[in-house]
């Protein structure tokens, strides 16, 4: 892609409300921006990526995030107990803290535990989701091993307007939300508000006298709240300069089994941009930002017994430079620090961040290139150099070839280092290396693709269950494989998903064996299409047998489920949703003791104005 188009294309998408009127940003199929921190078409990316649009959000009917992705390429989930419980995501058989999440370009993994707090982003607030699947340390730096998982809040284009749903379900659910924007020439704006709640099923069928599970003899139903808000803003204050700026705010409550029953969470996230492109073959970005993960403990639901926030300060700088035709030259430097404010004593409760990068991008005939080098000096660990190295050929019939390798790492965060319980203080920093090798095909209305990867991880750090405590395992070798398909046929829309990963403990203490609660096996298959007024669908997720610990001593049998949907829409702009998830009422664990939700049926409302 020239650098001028590319160039043009980011800034149509950096003003969603302006995006309408550039060529650019309707000649594309579908952008990412993720994989290379600049605006590209998805099929130049050489990294596997995928995109959720608000469409197929909508479309999918799930009510929490972790529905949304359950199944899709390269994504393994657990869940301790349905809505709003701690849930992990392995990308690509890594750790959970092994995939960085940005929300508008802001790293909201937790400063302490590294992972995203998944159940508790509402997708009420979500415009729109990047899914880039490998190692970008030499883009973002720690927490990026696995991939890189963005998330864009609602955008605002054309006529300002009103919208909003109101629905409800099984299990006590009912949600709500409503939101006004729109969109000129100069500048947007927009604002929305959602809430749901659930009372929630049983989440743990532990026991105290056998000493399983959740330690608890807790025959109830463990519910959750959540409520959030969004706001957003940009505005081209000159031919050549714009700003923009969003905010995020999500309050949980959440019930469970345990010593802990229930906990009461904020998830805050606060972005500013400004862009600055004075010709065709330069921008410059400007970045800063805040995430906050709050987290308030209770026992027996009324008596407070801890504290748990971390608080992330972020800026960065980018400059996009068109070097030719087809080459273009990106520079740019983070920052961030990390505080933790607890009523747990750890030995250090803040640590600082600085990384310097430089990426390039060129196109020769049929071949492509990316290479991009990241050092990144952190405060307590020192520096660390990662690099990526990208190669693709398109040749005849819409086929493409691509091969890519990188390193990445991964600091041990302060409770893997401090948690009076489980903590490890001769902890090292993660490292790691990976090749990627696929070959794709585009056509009119289809596209498939096959990628084979495998990572090495040295020092990686998890959990033993056997022992409570954060070990190192010396090495862990992850191979996988990974099929996806999206096609048109007879007018049904069809995509479908299959993984295949392989995660094999490399200690001596439990050598060959699987990491924990990794399946080797998963695929998602979707269905949809519009017959007049009506919309049918329907979702089959799958996953294989996975360990429930380092030693593989508990098996977990896999599972497969069946969602059926429907649309009707009553006018142009009232739509009526209905759908039943689980249909075969399935029962299944992904964390050893800890339920799943049966059969649930959902109805909703829909109004939103066409524009």
């Amino acid at each position: 892609m020239p650098p001028i188009r590319t160039l043009s294309l980011a800034v149509a998408l950096a003003l969603p409300g302006l995006a309408l009127a550039q060529d650019a940003a309707t000649e594309l199929d579908e952008v990412v921006v993720t994989s290379t921190r600049t605006a590209i078409a998805l099929e130049d990316s050489l990294a596997p990526a995928q995109v959720i649009d608000r469409a197929d959000i909508e479309r999918s009917q799930a009510t929490s995030l972790q529905d949304l992705l359950r199944g899709r390429a390269g994504i393994n989930l657990t869940n301790a107990g349905g809505p709003g419980k701690q849930t992990s995501l392995f990308l690509r058989g890594t750790n959970s803290s092994h995939t960085l999440v940005l929300i508008d370009g802001v790293r909201v993994n937790s400063a302490d535990f590294a992972a995203a707090a998944i159940p508790d982003l509402p997708l009420a607030q979500i415009d729109r989701i990047e899914i880039v699947r490998g190692p970008n340390s030499s883009l973002y730096g720690s927490e990026a091993i696995g991939g890189v998982i963005q998330i864009f809040t609602r955008r605002n284009q054309g006529t300002y307007a009103p919208h909003f749903q109101i629905g409800g379900g099984s299990n006590g659910l009912r949600q709500a939300s409503a939101g006004f924007g729109g969109g000129g020439e100069r500048g947007w704006f927009g604002a929305d508000a959602a809430y749901q709640r659930t009372d929630g099923i049983n989440a743990c069928r532990g026991s105290v006298s056998q000493g399983r599970g959740c330690y608890a003899d807790e025959p109830d139903r463990d519910g959750y709240r959540n409520v959030s808000a969004s706001l957003r803003g940009g505005y081209k204050l000159t031919d050549t300069l714009t700003a923009e700026a969003s905010a995020l705010r999500a309050e949980g409550a959440n019930r469970y089994d345990g010593y802990y029953n229930y906990t009461e969470n904020v998830q805050q996230v606060l972005n500013g941009k400004v862009r600055y492109v004075p010709t065709d073959r330069f921008a410059l970005t400007v970045n800063v930002g805040r995430s906050d993960n709050e987290t308030d403990n209770y026992r027996n639901e009324v008596d407070h017994d801890s504290t748990h926030n971390t608080h992330r300060n972020t800026a960065s700088a980018q400059a996009d430079i068109g070097l030719g035709q087809d080459q273009l030259l990106t520079v740019g430097a983070d920052w961030y620090i990390d505080h933790l404010d607890s009523t747990t004593d750890y030995a250090a409760d803040s640590r600082r961040n600085t990384a310097g990068f430089v990426e390039y991008q060129g196109k020769f005939g049929a071949h492509q290139l990316q290479a991009s080098v990241r050092n990144d000096d952190n405060e307590q660990f020192g520096n660390h150099t990662t690099g990526n190295l990208g190669w693709g050929m398109s040749f005849g019939r819409g086929f493409k070839l691509s091969a890519t390798y990188g390193t990445g790492f991964k600091a041990p965060t302060f409770s893997d280092l401090y948690d009076p319980w489980s903590g490890n203080r001769d902890l090292e920093p993660e490292k790691s290396k990976s090749l990627n090798v696929g070959i794709a095909q585009n056509g009119d209305a289809w596209r498939w693709a096959l990628d084979l990867y495998e990572t090495r991880i040295d020092d990686l750090i998890t959990y033993d269950g056997s022992s409570f405590a954060m070990v190192q395992v010396d090495e862990a070798r992850i191979r996988g494989a990974e099929f996806t398909v999206d096609v048109t046929l007879a007018g049904w829309d069809l995509s479908a998903q299959l993984s295949h990963t392989d995660p094999r403990n490399r200690s001596a203490s439990n050598n060959d064996k699987l990491l924990p609660r990794r399946a080797r096996n998963t695929g998602r298959i979707d269905v949809d299409r519009a017959f007049g007024d009506f919309r049918v669908g329907a979702t089959v997720n799958g996953a294989g047998y996975r360990y429930d610990e380092l030693t593989n001593a508990t098996r977990l049998g896999g599972f497969a489920t069946a969602d059926l949907r429907l649309e009707y829409a009553v006018t142009p702009e009232w739509t009526l949703l209905a759908k039943v998830d689980n249909v075969f009422d399935r029962e299944y664990e992904t964390i050893a003791w800890y339920n799943q939700p049966g059969r649930e049926y959902g109805l909703s409302l829909r109004y939103q104005p066409k524009r």
